[in-house]
């Protein structure tokens, strides 16, 4: 199997198809991880900073927090350096040890909370954490990735663009469901636009964002312990839950079967894609948006002594052997 590239110039503008993921219909993914800070949260992190400085609330030497599983810490990072605004970022021990040397380097304090809150994750805790700060020191800005509308509007206006002008209107379109930024920004581009696009919110197992029952999860990026306030249930989109170690074997599979190193939240994208393939007509055009590649999964995803602490034996054999994967589990609502 040879990937077959289709590239624009400038951020977020790489296309590239998967040929026979599924046979019957084409698979293309749009590869953020090209992006200058490695993955689609460089987009939401400037929007919300320069927001803020328009609307008066950020000024020169001001000070930042917020919360992050990797990502966006490091994308906040690199747009505070840039602007010279002083930044704390809270994290989880979920964060991998790439991450948070990148955000360091980039000259960011990173605080990592250990307790898990109610629901099992450590969502909650961080933003606990937060408001403690805010209390001591009201003149610190929370940008607040879960509230801000800067997260949608900056998908709307970019994300969304670069597909429907760059790559067409596909048939369905498959987004992971971290924030919801990336998933609600599109969704509202296709309502005004009344594009045919079907799109299909993708989560992983153990999320509480759709509804369902929280449970413990190893990967950054997408799901969260608690619903963030900017996602909208009832918007038009089918919503597809998938098991963490379906992402293990796909990440995998493309890396083996493509030469594609991909991030774990591209992986159940991509497990999604696979698990939906009985309702995609023969001669479609999928395309999954893959927010980040795998360089910073290096330590778990792609590391057997991680994967069979995590998921067991099976599944690193599974995994080394690059095997296709079949999600028998996954929950479609």
């Amino acid at each position: 199997m040879r990937a077959h590239w289709a590239y624009e110039m400038g951020w977020g503008h790489a296309f590239l198809e998967l040929p026979d993921f599924v046979l019957g219909f084409s698979t293309h993914v749009k590869l953020e991880g090209l992006n200058p800070t490695g993955s689609i949260k460089l987009k939401a992190a400037r929007a919300m900073v320069e927001n803020a400085e328009a609307d008066g609330i950020l000024k020169p030497g001001s000070r930042l927090i917020e919360s992050t599983s990797g990502n966006l810490g490091i994308a906040l990072a690199s747009v505070c350096a840039a602007k010279g605004h002083r930044l704390t970022l809270v994290t989880d021990p979920n964060a991998n040890e790439y991450s948070l040397r990148f955000m360091r380097a980039l000259g960011a304090e990173v605080i990592t909370v250990t307790a898990r809150d109610p629901n099992g994750g450590f969502l909650q805790s961080r933003i606990d954490l937060i408001h403690g700060v805010l209390a001591e020191d009201p003149s610190v800005v929370w940008l607040n990735q879960y509230t801000n509308p800067a997260n949608p509007g900056a998908h709307l206006d970019s994300t969304a663009v670069e597909i429907f002008q760059g790559f067409g209107e596909p048939d369905w379109l498959f987004i992971g469901v971290g924030t919801s930024g990336t998933l609600m920004g599109v969704t509202e581009y296709v309502r005004r636009t009344r594009a045919a696009t079907r799109i299909v919110a993708v989560d992983t197992l153990g999320s509480v964002t759709f509804g369902e029952a929280p449970g413990r999860r190893w990967i950054p990026g997408l799901g969260a312990s608690r619903r963030p306030e900017i996602f909208d249930a009832h918007g038009a989109f089918d919503k597809v839950l998938i098991e963490e170690r379906e992402t293990v074997l796909m990440c995998r599979h493309v890396a083996r079967s493509y030469g594609l190193l991909l991030g774990g939240s591209s992986g159940t994208v991509l497990a999604a894609v696979r698990a939906m393939r009985n309702s995609i007509a023969s001669g479609s055009t999928v395309l999954a948006i893959s927010p980040d590649l795998g360089d910073r999964y290096l330590d778990s995803v792609y590391d057997d002594d991680w994967v069979t602490r995590r998921f067991g034996p099976t599944v690193r054999t599974h995994a080394n052997r690059g095997t296709d994967t079949d999600p028998t589990n996954t929950a479609l609502t």
